[in-house]
This record gives C-alpha cells, structure tokens and sequence, in this order.
C-alpha cells in the first residue's frame, strides 16, 4: 500500500513539476534572448556578463508580455469566430454547406502555410517588404493563421465524421486526419514560438536604443579614479589631473554613466550620445582604477 501511494504522489508532483519545468524554460530562453538582443546593441557580450538563471527569468517579462497578452487577445476573437461558423453549420440540413467550408477552411490554411514558411529562410528575398516589424512578423503571423484555420477544417471534418457514425475504414481515415490535426498544432506552437523569440529580440534591441536616445538618464553615474590615463573616444567626458600628489589615483574621469559590470569588468558609456552611436568603454576592475557609482 505504501508503495501504491508513493507511485500516486510521484505522478501528482510529475504532474506539477512537468508543467512549471516547461514554463521556465520558456522564461529563461526568452529572457536570455531579449538580454542577449540588449547588450548587443552595445557591442557587449552577454556571455561576459556571467549572468544567472535567476537574472534572466527576470528579464523575460519584458519580452513576453506584450506579445502573450496579444496572443491571448487574438486567440479568443479566433476561437470565438470560428465557434460561432462552426455551430452555424452544425444545424441539420446543411451537411453540403459544411463539406465545402470545410475544404475551402483547409485549402486556405494550406495555402497560407505553405506560403508562409518559405519566408522563414528567405527573408532577404522579400524585397516588396519594409523592413522592421513587419518583415520580422508577417511570415510567421500568415503560418499561424494558416495552421490555425487548417486545424479547424480538421476538427469540423471529424466532428462530422462522429455524427455520421462511419465505419472501420472511415474510422482508419479519421485517424489520419487526427495526425494531421496534430501536426497543424505543433507548427502553430513553432510559429507562435518563433514570433516571441523574435518580438524578445526586437525588443532588447528597441529598449537599448531608447535607453541611448535618452543619454542613459537612467544609469548610474560614474566617477573613475585611474592610476594611469585612460584612452577612450567618448563625447562629453571631463578628465582632470590632480598632480604627483594624488597618487596613486591621479587622473580622475567625470561624465560616465554604468551601462554594466561583469565580474571582471566596468562597461561605462558617456551620458552624451550626440550622433545617436553608442560608444562603450571596458574598464579592468582591479587596482588600477577606483570606481565611484552613485544614482
């Protein structure tokens, strides 16, 4: 009996765990993209930052949450158009009406999908397509909406089937059709997948240009004591040498904002970018220079 019910509570916490497994996955892939896009921007490698699981989870709301709400929000208008065409033609009589529906339903997804796909990998052949927003989405977006109206040609198509009470070959029949379903769900699930990496990219990418735009107002400032003069080609940047007597930090550095640090490395900016091009300087973080930070 004790080991009927630890079996039982071993599939209940499977139950649990699988699920949430999944969902932070997703986070931290999504998290890692947008911070990835982020600092790329920049020219700063993420992989240098040495950032944890943790950081990233917490970064991902940035980049899921607008495109998920917007996923739900079309999601419901779609299942509520389509259930209303389906329970239309569900009324008897109109078995020929729902045939043809049916066809024209899976011949336009089929169409779409097929039309759509290509474009994964041939994006730079898109010639009539403005770049930004649109090209990045639309292929994905028609693939989406292709397998979305396919599936429901499936499901109509069975739901018919079930009414009719076929036979054993129609059944066989029916089954194919379920695999198809099940297809047209995972590459649903992969375009929607592809469009929220891509909208966490576009993202990072977007909230680190406005975060140079606005001559990172938001970032600490920066005093830097160095031992040594320091090389740079940033804008704005105020340098003062205090003499033989302030050793052994004689120069000082004024004008800096953080952008980041990494366990080795200061990564500053000016807080002036006149021509809209992020300049970032790498700052060893060891006893040649001091570093001051303040809000």
């Amino acid at each position: 009996m004790a080991g009927v019910g630890s079996g039982s509570l071993l599939e209940k916490a499977a139950y649990v765990t699988a699920p949430a497994t999944v969902v932070l996955g997703l986070l931290y892939y999504f998290g890692s993209t947008y911070t990835d896009a982020y600092y790329a921007y920049f020219g700063v490698p993420a992989s240098d930052l040495q950032l944890s699981v943790q950081t990233y989870v917490v970064k991902s709301p940035a980049a899921v949450f607008f495109p998920l709400w917007l996923l739900l929000i079309c999601g419901l208008v779609v299942l509520l158009v389509l259930g209303s065409v389906g329970r239309a033609l569900a009324v008897p009589g109109r078995e020929a009406v729902r045939r043809r529906v049916t066809g024209c339903l899976l011949a336009v997804g089929l169409v779409l999908v097929l039309a759509g796909f290509p474009a994964y990998f041939m994006e730079s052949r898109l010639p009539r397509l403005p770049s930004g927003w649109l090209r990045e989405f639309l292929p994905c977006l028609v693939v989406a909406l292709g397998a979305t109206l396919a599936f429901f040609a499936v499901q109509m198509h069975l739901g018919r089937s079930r009414d009719d009470e076929l036979g054993k070959g129609d059944r066989t029949g029916d089954r194919l059709w379920l695999v198809g379903g099940t297809l047209l769900i995972g590459l649903l699930a992969m375009s929607l997948f592809f469009a929220m990496a891509r909208y966490a990219a576009q993202a990072g990418r977007a909230d680190a240009r406005s975060l140079a735009a606005d001559d990172y107002l938001d970032s600490p400032r920066v005093v830097v004591h160095s031992k040594v003069r320091i090389p740079h080609h940033l804008k704005a940047i105020v340098v003062e040498d205090r003499g033989p007597g302030a050793a052994p930090y004689r120069y000082q550095y004024r004008g800096f904002r953080l952008l980041t640090k990494s366990p080795s490395r200061f990564y500053v900016v000016s807080y002036a970018v006149s021509d809209g091009t992020p300049v970032v300087l790498a700052l060893p973080d060891d006893d040649t220079v001091r570093v001051e930070i303040s809000p």
